[in-house]
């Protein structure tokens, strides 16, 4: 489905009835990320949206720079088309600092917030030089590059060695991908705040998901996290990487579930 708004055509998923979790898929992916939670929270008894953030998926893809504000408020004018007063949010790694966002600008709107391997922190310097260097290389070489870098990041060796499927689904998932969107998007990464002095501001149900393979985010990542927020509570999904919810699929599923039952009845409008 699309929605026209804010200046562009946003494409997302919208599947089951009952309370709105909205799930932001990270970078550089897409909703597709999302397929294994569909049936599971509709015959749960909720409502997923997972939109394609702009620059991604079947999403149009303007000119940059995008900035976390930038796809936040995307999200809130998705949440206004499709009449949802009030929802669940999670985000998936970058989906995580638009999460971030949200509950900064926009927290009348967010029932409860699920942080999925992702962080609070901003980038290093060492990081920020990083980022750069590979949009340098994309330019050079195509988006090729950073599925080739971003798989081994992305799966845990486990992953990579057992699930070619899954290998070749996520990299072709990142080759098909607009320069133009991961430019744009690397521009909101690298300009993102840091949140981890603000997290005691968000006193609303919490949850923090991590894998235990994740090269991408650290344990202490984890700790600052659902440490800081007041109303955590902590999940690591065995023998999974960043991807957690594609690696494990039935225990990601059964960690988000089990948070959802317990807040949205008596949270959810």
């Amino acid at each position: 489905m699309k929605a026209h708004l804010n200046g562009i055509s946003l494409s997302y998923g919208d599947s089951g009835s009952g309370p709105a979790v909205v799930l932001l898929h990270g970078f550089p992916l897409s909703r597709d990320m999302w397929h294994p939670q569909e049936a599971a929270l509709a015959q749960a008894g909720f409502r997923l949206i997972t939109p394609d953030l702009r620059g991604f998926g079947e999403s149009e893809v303007p000119e940059g720079p995008y900035s976390m504000s930038l796809f936040s408020d995307d999200v809130i004018a998705l949440l206004d088309y499709l009449e949802i007063d009030r929802a669940v949010i999670g985000g998936m790694s970058m989906g995580g600092y638009i999460l971030l966002d949200l509950l900064e600008r926009y927290p009348e709107r967010v029932v409860a917030a699920c942080f999925i391997t992702t962080r609070s922190c901003s980038d290093s310097e060492t990081a920020k030089a990083g980022r750069l260097a590979l949009l340098e290389r994309m330019k050079r070489e195509g988006t090729g590059s950073i599925a080739e870098l971003s798989t081994a990041t992305l799966l845990a060796g486990e992953t990579l060695r057992r699930n070619p499927e899954l290998v070749r689904t996520v990299y072709r998932w990142m080759t098909s991908v607009d320069l133009r969107g991961i430019e744009g998007a690397l521009h909101a990464l690298l300009e993102r705040k840091d949140y981890s002095s603000q997290l005691k501001n968000f006193d609303l149900p919490a949850l923090v998901i991590g894998a235990d393979q994740d090269s991408a985010v650290q344990p202490e990542d984890l700790r600052v996290l659902s440490e800081g927020l007041p109303n955590c509570e902590l999940c690591i999904i065995p023998q999974a990487g960043h991807m957690a919810n594609l690696e494990q699929p039935e225990a990601f599923n059964d960690c988000l579930l089990s948070f959802l039952r317990r807040i949205c009845p008596q949270n959810v409008i």
